[in-house]
């Protein structure tokens, strides 16, 4: 018996009588299946090596065109990966077919996917994840300069070394840029959380589709999830076309590179020059191998923030809801809990120097999804721009010490409700300019309270979030919303605490 030190699982030796190909190759046990074939652990006899074979083993039934078709992508596989020259691809050995299969011998890796590392451990370090990012970026250049186009990078595809490096495999479905027989199918061939949306669309796949799929790799790495998947194959697809991840456990160059690559567009999003030069950013810390270093602790599986279907966990503390009563015809805030101002309404009626333009949200708004968990224990803490498009979701909410992009610190409704709340009055969309004039008064009073922290409010922006006119009959709400000037991440709450 021999003993996988990877694995920590006895595997059997080679015995008489296994089945021997080409004169040479003694299969053993099956390490790995998938749905193009089995993977088996086999020595070479004639150098006196362990390798990894790969045979195709098409399901039945497949049809007789269908099965030649696969099996010459098989062999293209051999091909493919025989012309790359880079250390994270796993080398091919030798390709045959006989009785009837086709076969093809590689490098044997004896090391856990980053999936599994993943699974096991939570999320890996940015700095390591930055270095795991290089390599891999290394390995698909390489590929793109030869013709060939990947097509399934994901996580349970790369292997780590136990010394840190990885290795990308299984270029079974991949296709050259320069070979036209296998790309007339309609075939969308790839893992469907990894797939890049303009394939999801009907576009060819190429080299920024495998970037794209390479920066969802390294948010599964960093944030311990995939930023798409969820309960059918359906919604992932609709959340990878119109939806946008939001990493809390990174930020700085490893985070631009990520998201940059995650563009919807592919004309805009980074090229590989672009992301390297990047990760020679983030990367600038010694290296230490993604083993040898600890990585952040594993998010719980309630916390809102990890994907789909996640549900908020309890708390001892409920968030901050705040309602206030605005006297909109007030330009004053007096009274022992306004005291404190950061700011103050400009008696000519211009906007205070820390609040930015009011926008809308809802259908045809600026942002045209917001919402959250108001039970959440740490108060409304989001991760997005208020850019135009973009979807604010309760899948974005993160607890207020983890870097975040915005702070919603008061809501409150534009009318008045009686406690029925099954009775809201039907109450006609204001005029627009009153409406944002009642909603910019609200939050300026709001800020300039001691709802919010003193320390630090002055470096802060904000501004109100008032419905659309196609959102006002389900949503009435006025948000007031923190954060800080340029890119720059929040990290604490300012909102006060109960």
């Amino acid at each position: 018996m021999t003993q996988d030190p990877t694995h920590q699982r006895t595997v059997p030796a080679m015995l008489p009588g296994r089945r021997v190909l080409a004169d040479r190759y003694e299969l053993g046990v099956e390490i790995g299946r998938g749905g193009m074939g089995i993977v088996w652990l086999a020595d070479d006899r004639m150098i006196g090596r362990q390798v990894a074979i790969k045979e195709l083993n098409l399901p039945e039934g497949v049809p007789l065109d269908e099965r030649k078709v696969l099996e010459e992508r098989v062999l293209r596989e051999a091909r493919t990966a025989g012309r790359l020259n880079d250390p994270a691809v796993v080398t091919v050995f030798d390709v045959l077919q006989e009785s009837g299969s086709t076969f093809i011998v590689m490098e044997l890796i004896q090391a856990p996917t980053l999936s599994a590392i993943v699974r096991e451990r939570g999320p890996l370090p940015p700095d390591a994840v930055a270095r795991l990012a290089e390599e891999l970026l290394s390995a698909l250049e390489a590929a793109h300069a030869a013709g060939i186009v990947h097509r399934d990078v994901k996580p349970s595809n790369i292997m780590v070394l136990p010394n840190g490096r990885v290795k990308l495999t299984d270029f079974g479905i991949a296709q050259s840029t320069d070979d036209p027989r296998l790309t007339t199918s309609g075939i969308l061939v790839g893992s469907p959380t990894y797939i890049a949306p303009e394939r999801i669309k009907g576009a060819e796949a190429d080299a920024s589709s495998d970037l794209w799929a390479l920066a969802a790799v390294l948010f599964y790495a960093v944030e311990g999830y995939s930023p798409f998947e969820r309960s059918s194959t359906a919604a992932t697809m609709h959340a990878i076309v119109n939806e946008v991840p939001y990493l809390t456990r990174c930020h700085g160059p490893l985070a631009s590179a990520i998201m940059g690559l995650l563009n919807a567009t592919p004309a805009a999003r980074l090229t590989a020059t672009q992301v390297r030069g990047l990760l020679a950013q983030a990367t600038s810390t010694p290296p230490g191998g993604l083993t040898a270093m600890t990585p952040h602790p594993a998010a719980p599986t309630s916390y809102p923030v990890t994907g789909p279907n996640r549900t908020p966990r309890s708390g001892t503390r409920s968030a901050l809801v705040v309602v206030l009563s605005v006297v909109v015809a007030a330009g004053l805030f007096v009274g022992g809990f306004f005291t404190h101002r950061a700011v103050q309404a400009d008696p000519g009626g211009e906007r205070p120097a820390n609040m930015d333009a009011t926008i809308t949200y809802g259908e045809g708004g600026t942002i045209p999804e917001l919402s959250w968990n108001p039970s959440y224990p740490e108060g409304r803490c989001l991760n997005g721009r208020l850019r135009d498009g973009q979807r604010i979701t309760e899948s974005a909410q993160v607890e207020c010490d983890q870097p975040h992009d915005l702070e919603v610190f008061v809501s409150g409704w534009t009318f008045d409700i009686p406690d029925d709340y099954e009775t809201v009055p039907d109450v006609s969309y204001p005029n627009t300019a009153d409406l944002t004039e009642y909603a910019e008064r609200y939050c300026t009073m709001a800020f300039a309270s001691e709802l919010l922290t003193e320390q630090g409010k002055n470096d802060l922006r904000f501004r109100t979030l008032v419905p659309t006119e196609q959102a006002w009959t389900d949503n009435r709400s006025t948000h007031c919303v923190l954060y800080a000037a340029g890119d720059r991440q929040l990290t604490r709450a300012y909102a006060a605490s109960e």
